[in-house]
């Protein structure tokens, strides 16, 4: 499950809690387009603004609707106790793989980032990645931190936080990363402006947020990286700098992609977790402009 296109659906709420029909309709776009994988309640699922029982429950719904596609579930949690709750209730669920970043309120070291991982993977039977995220969980790896935890077992997919622009720069930097890594462990480049860049340099996989709403486009780009057409896979990308610039203007993905669900007709154009906002009626028409001219899909 960790090559291809993992794609990272958004979690729609309502006042009443999850919006399971809304969060059926994006799945089934997922399915349709036969993702290679399925990301559910990453930063794009809000997995930090829900109760353990809506985790448990959209972890639920996910393997459900998932059609046999594979399905990892985030279990990011402040307390280490709650992380080995979550990684019970995903793997009830039927989670083929769990992504675990290093949440704290009080910065972590580097000894205790490990013992997190440790304790999980002596807890779980299923495949870890690990999340490096340090722009919401505030803590950075280090090249030895990846290779200590790199040997623990069931460790399997590294999911990195971009690459540098410059195209020789981001090779030199995923070499970097394999030789710290064993042979079994997989690369995956998640911001999705420098996804071209990262499956250009050799990244086995795009962790996607863009492939969670548009898989098809999304899947163009894995496809081409997967063929070795490195100049298809740049223009691609470069085809979506208008979505990639409403990521920037709106200060990351996740508003982007509540209000592309709505315009969709998939959600309600105000299906964010409090203290979230959605995107004023303005905003979601210039999304609605970006998706038309693009043909996202």
């Amino acid at each position: 499950m960790f090559t291809g296109l993992s794609a990272f659906p958004l979690t729609p709420v309502a006042t009443s809690g999850i919006d399971e029909k809304g969060f059926a309709r994006i799945l089934a776009r997922l399915t349709a387009a036969k993702v290679d994988a399925i990301g559910a309640l990453g930063s794009t699922g809000s997995y930090a603004y829900l109760t353990r029982q809506q985790r448990a429950r959209v972890a639920a719904l996910a393997v459900e609707h998932a059609e046999k596609i594979p399905v990892m579930i985030c279990i990011g949690a402040v307390s280490t106790s709650e992380v080995l709750h979550l990684a019970d209730d995903a793997q009830r669920a039927g989670a083929s793989a769990l992504l675990l970043p290093p949440v704290s309120y009080q910065p972590l070291s580097e000894d205790e980032v490990f013992s997190l991982f440790e304790t999980v993977s002596q807890h779980v039977s299923v495949p870890i990645c690990l999340y490096d995220n340090p722009a919401t969980t505030r803590f950075a790896f280090s090249p030895d931190l990846y290779r200590r935890i790199a040997t623990l077992p069931h460790l399997e997919s590294v999911k990195i936080p971009g690459v540098p622009d410059e195209a020789e720069q981001a090779r030199r930097h995923i070499n970097q990363l394999r030789a710290l890594l064993p042979q079994r462990v997989r690369i995956g480049v998640s911001v999705d402006a420098l996804a071209a860049t990262g499956l250009n340099a050799g990244c086995d996989l795009w962790y996607s947020v863009c492939g969670g709403l548009f898989p098809q486009t999304a899947k163009a780009m894995t496809a081409a990286a997967a063929q070795g057409d490195s100049d298809r896979v740049t223009r691609l990308s470069a085809r979506l700098n208008p979505l990639w610039a409403l990521y920037r203007k709106h200060g990351g993905s996740l508003r982007v992609m509540a209000a592309a669900a709505a315009v969709l007709g998939l959600a309600d154009p105000d299906c964010l977790p409090r203290p979230l906002l959605p995107l004023s009626a303005a905003h979601r028409a210039d999304i609605a402009a970006v998706i038309a001219a693009l043909e996202l899909s």
